[in-house]
């Protein structure tokens, strides 16, 4: 990152930052992408059991990661305030943050994992493959979020090619290991969707074998000597941490989780129903991922900014991001409303779920909008360190309006399934119009700061 005067360096800036970060998290997805998709081709029962077992592993993931995501700012901060010194420090502590958080994770999975299936009202096919992908998956928590810290420093820095870099080594790995462990392949055993599970975790290894690669020998990563010397456990870093992470990781796991609440919610209907539920979320979160790609880029940029007080400069940056993932969204809602039956066809050859996917996909258009403007605005809060109120409104939006309302319109409307997904559109329309007001309302505080 470096300071930019006119509103073209600023976008060329924006962009150089943001496309890699973008093919990233499509990679990243990507792994569950495929997860889904060839589960998919093993049957509906092994489908409906990757659905259930990553609805309750992403939210989780996500949540807990999202406390990492604190990395990003605080390192952008000393960046643009010319602490460098400071950086390695904080690194570390995320580092053994991760680890106890991942201890945590494996922990309350053993004891969680049993009951919370048994709640469900699951056939036994589907129930063991949600299981059994659940425990392959668990190998592999600690080096993804050793891995998320990693990349937090890396972004931090700008040098976002080096996450794509990474991410597009590991996914042919990803999709091998999928093939020979979902389809017994090459005298590996037949495991169908549980498979996948392993597939995944396989490739965590890897993706943190190949950025501690980078770290320790690329410039300009190995100039700060992350593991030259080894701190001790700082109990007031972590809380520095966590008071930025905590919110982070809160508010993405309100969102994150009433997608899985919903797919929970499905249970109570076929496995044909869960099924194309989870296809077609599966596709619309990969969409996702460009609104998502563009609220990292503004928490780096924004985050650049503000620590060297360049105020207006910050305000320009969040402006941008909203405009161009607006742009993208209309570009996405295009592709689901015309394109729904080819991508209903990449999932399966069943006809009933078929056609449910192509519904759902139409009703996921309603998504794009929302998406574009409150995925940005967030990013550009956590440049701020402004996470407090974000949680709020999260909570708000998710938990408050949108999962009641679907829940009223599934069980008390002719909408039926249909319900949670016009709920979710609600609940984060109310996030956009909530989260747009509490960035103008920071925007002009800055500013005034500035002048004074």
């Amino acid at each position: 990152m470096y300071p930019t005067q006119s509103l073209r360096d600023k976008l060329k800036l924006l962009v150089t930052v943001l496309y890699p970060i973008l093919i990233t998290q499509l990679g990243l997805y990507s792994m569950n992408f495929f997860d889904t998709l060839m589960s998919g081709r093993a049957g509906a029962g092994d489908l409906a059991g990757v659905a259930i077992g990553s609805s309750l592993w992403v939210p989780v993931f996500t949540g807990l990661s999202g406390i990492l995501l604190a990395i990003t700012p605080i390192v952008s901060h000393y960046i643009g305030a010319n602490q460098e010194d400071r950086v390695s420090f904080s690194v570390l502590q995320g580092i053994y943050l991760s680890i106890a958080l991942s201890v945590l994770i494996l922990i309350g999975g053993g004891i969680a994992l049993n009951p919370l299936l048994s709640l469900m009202d699951l056939n036994d096919h589907v129930q063991y493959v949600a299981k059994g992908y659940l425990i392959g998956l668990s190998f592999g928590i600690l080096p993804l979020f050793i891995y998320s810290v990693l990349r937090s420093f890396i972004d931090a820095l700008g040098q976002t090619r080096t996450t794509m870099i990474i991410t597009l080594l590991s996914l042919p790995i990803n999709i091998f290991f999928n093939y020979v462990l979902i389809f017994g392949k090459f005298g590996f055993p037949k495991l169908g969707g549980i498979g996948a599970g392993y597939a995944s975790a396989i490739t965590y290894w890897f993706i943190l074998i190949i950025s501690l690669f980078f770290i320790l020998k690329v410039r300009p990563f190995r100039t700060f000597d992350l593991f030259k010397r080894w701190y001790g456990v700082s109990l007031s870093t972590w809380i520095e941490q966590l008071k930025i992470g905590v919110p982070i990781g809160f508010s993405i796991f309100f969102e994150v989780s009433i997608f899985a609440a919903v797919t929970l919610l499905m249970s109570a209907y076929s496995t044909e129903t869960i099924a194309a539920h989870q296809a077609a979320i599966n596709f619309a979160s990969l969409l996702y991922m460009i609104p998502l790609s563009i609220s990292m880029a503004l928490t780096i940029a924004v985050g650049f900014e503000v620590g060297g007080k360049r105020f207006r400069d910050a305000k320009v940056y969040g402006y941008l991001g909203i405009g161009f993932a607006v742009g993208m969204a209309l570009l996405s809602a295009f592709v689901l409303f015309f394109f729904n039956d080819a991508i209903a066809g990449w999932y399966t050859s069943d006809r009933e779920v078929f056609e449910l996917i192509k519904v759902f996909l139409i009703y996921a258009v309603f998504f794009q909008l929302s998406d574009a403007i409150a995925a940005p605005i967030q990013g550009a809060l956590r440049g701020y360190k402004d996470v407090n109120i974000t949680l709020l409104m999260s909570l708000i939006s998710y938990w408050i309006v949108g999962l009641p309302s679907g829940y009223v319109l599934a069980k008390f409307t002719s909408f039926g399934p249909y319900g949670y997904w016009i709920g979710l559109s609600s609940g984060l329309l109310v996030a956009a119009i909530t989260l747009f007001l509490r960035l103008r309302f920071l925007q002009n505080r800055m500013s005034q700061k500035a002048y004074t």
